[in-house]
This record gives structure tokens, sequence and C-alpha cells, in this order.
């Protein structure tokens, strides 16, 4: 049961909620996808969101600004986040367009809000779920992808439900969470991504 629950922060680290996000939108989107066109975007996204800040986490880690990649200290979460709202920012200036892929471009525009939201409560030493703000940002998004292309996604909609339970679960029970930091966690992924339906939905 333990490993179970521990597949559940390996599989929504918050790195990795950018690259989900964007193969759950090709793969489940009625639009005509050229996957040579997306599979590039994929490997952009991958090396801006998962490549560099792991290469910036062992910089970080040279200079004594982080003791480990867990960051349970608030204080280690700062240069982290910053990194992460440059980066997300180059993602939507650079790689994505909101008349090519609107739906995509605001769940990154939502991803960006989410991760501000997140810096500023680090910066007050509040310490919100990253994990949790992940999950609930591709909930949202997927059901109002449902919503959009009048879709039936309610197989993947259901397991991302089941995937929200099942990484509050596992950062309960790995103490690196309480119940209020997850519930914080939720909203501030979720609120950016539904706030957002009025421009793309």
């Amino acid at each position: 049961m333990k490993i179970f629950l521990q597949i559940a922060s390996i599989l929504y680290h918050p790195l990795l909620i950018p690259l989900i996000g964007s193969t759950l939108y090709f793969s489940l989107t009625p639009r005509f996808i050229d996957w040579e066109w997306a599979g590039t975007h994929l490997i952009s996204i991958s090396i801006i969101t998962i490549a560099i800040p792991l290469v910036s986490y062992f910089i970080l880690r040279s200079l004594g600004l982080v003791e480990s990649i867990y960051l349970k200290n608030v204080r280690e979460r700062r240069y982290p986040l910053m990194i992460l709202c440059l980066l997300l920012l180059l993602i939507v200036k650079k790689v994505l367009h909101p008349y090519d892929n609107p739906e995509l471009y605001f769940f990154f525009i939502g991803l960006l809000f989410s991760v501000i939201a997140a810096l500023i409560m680090v910066l007050l030493k509040v310490k919100v779920s990253l994990h949790q703000m992940g999950v609930a940002a591709l909930l949202i998004f997927v059901i109002g992808l449902s919503v959009h292309f009048k879709i039936h996604l309610l197989t993947t909609i259901s397991f991302l439900l089941f995937s929200n339970g099942w990484v509050a679960s596992s950062r309960l029970t790995a103490n690196a969470h309480t119940v209020p930091e997850l519930l914080v966690g939720f909203f501030v992924g979720a609120l950016p991504q539904f706030v957002l339906y009025n421009y793309w939905l």
C-alpha cells in the first residue's frame, strides 16, 4: 500500500503536470493534430519544465539555497517557484499561441497563476501542496475540455478525481503536508483554471 501511495507522488510530481496536461490535450481534442508538430511542442515543454528545473535544482543545492529535492522547508521553495514562474512565462510567450490551441494556452496561463499564488504564499511563510495543486489543475482542465468539445470524458475525469484523493493520501502518509495545506493546494490549482474558462470555454 505504501508503494502504491508513493507512485502518486512520482506520477503527479509538479514538474510533470505541464507535460501530462499537454499530452492529455493532444490525445483528447477532437481537432486534427499534426503529431510531428505536437511532438515538437511536447519535447519543448519537457525541456523547459522538467530538464531546466532539474539542472536549476542542482545549482541551487550547490549554492546552499535548497537542502533536498523534496523542498520540505517553506523557505526552500522560493527560488524553485520563481524559476518555474519564469519558465511557464517562457512557454506562454514563445512555445504556445492563443490562436492555435487556446485551450492549452490558457491551461498554461492557469498554471502560471497557480505558481504565482503558491510563491506569494511561500513569501508569507504559508506552505501549500504543489502536488495537489497540479492534479487539481488537470482535473478542472479536462472537465473544461469535455464541456468545450462536447465529448465524453467521464473515464478520464473519474480517474483524475480518484487521483486527487490518491495524491492527498500519498502526501498525508508521507507526512509531507497537513489537510489544510492539501485543501489550499487544491483550490490554488483549481480556481485559476475555472476562472479562465471565460476565455476559452
